[in-house]
């Protein structure tokens, strides 16, 4: 991939974006630019599988799909790839799910590009029509979950240690940060 990107003139399509092989960092196209991470922490990766983990029989139960790490096109040339999304059911065989798909999208927050969580992002899925945002915090677990109003994500609740989060929407689900951070 690194030649690949290297030796690219002029911004990138959907097609050549595509069209980039696997990697173990995430490449995410923005407005015909790629945002390229390094692959996620062990820290990061654990509190994935903790809430993905109770998320799943929610989203199940709901007739929806829980997801990891896979493409969302929330317009032409806009590509994240967020830790987790509950959709309607999708083709699984399909590179990657449409933002009016998704109903919930969740970022763990890593120290390294937290800016593009919190505002980047944030204002990119709420543009594309994504109802719901979940944020967490990985030191602490700490959970800020989001709902769109108009183009915007206003804040429906913070979740610290010692609470829980109750989701009533898209699914039923209770979080608590302990249960994602020992």
């Amino acid at each position: 991939m690194t030649a690949a990107v290297f030796g690219h003139d002029g911004p990138w399509t959907e097609e050549e974006y595509l069209s980039l092989d696997e990697t173990s960092q995430r490449v995410e196209l923005f407005d015909g630019s790629l945002h390229v991470t390094p692959a996620p922490t062990p820290r990061h990766q654990r509190i994935s599988r903790k809430l993905g983990n109770i998320l799943e029989p929610a989203a199940e139960q709901a007739g929806l799909e829980l997801l990891e790490a896979v493409n969302v096109r929330l317009r032409p040339g806009r590509i994240p790839i967020p830790d987790l999304v509950i959709t309607d059911p999708v083709n699984l065989d399909e590179p990657m799910i449409e933002a009016d798909e998704v109903h919930l999208v969740c970022e763990i927050i890593s120290p390294s590009n937290a800016s593009t969580d919190k505002v980047l992002k944030m204002h990119y899925y709420a543009a594309a029509g994504i109802g719901w945002y979940l944020l967490v915090e990985q030191k602490t677990g700490a959970l800020r979950l989001y709902r769109r109003r108009g183009r915007h994500y206003t804040e429906h609740s913070a979740t610290k240690r010692g609470e829980a989060l109750r989701l009533l929407d898209p699914v039923r689900a209770t979080i608590r940060p302990e249960d994602l951070v020992p």
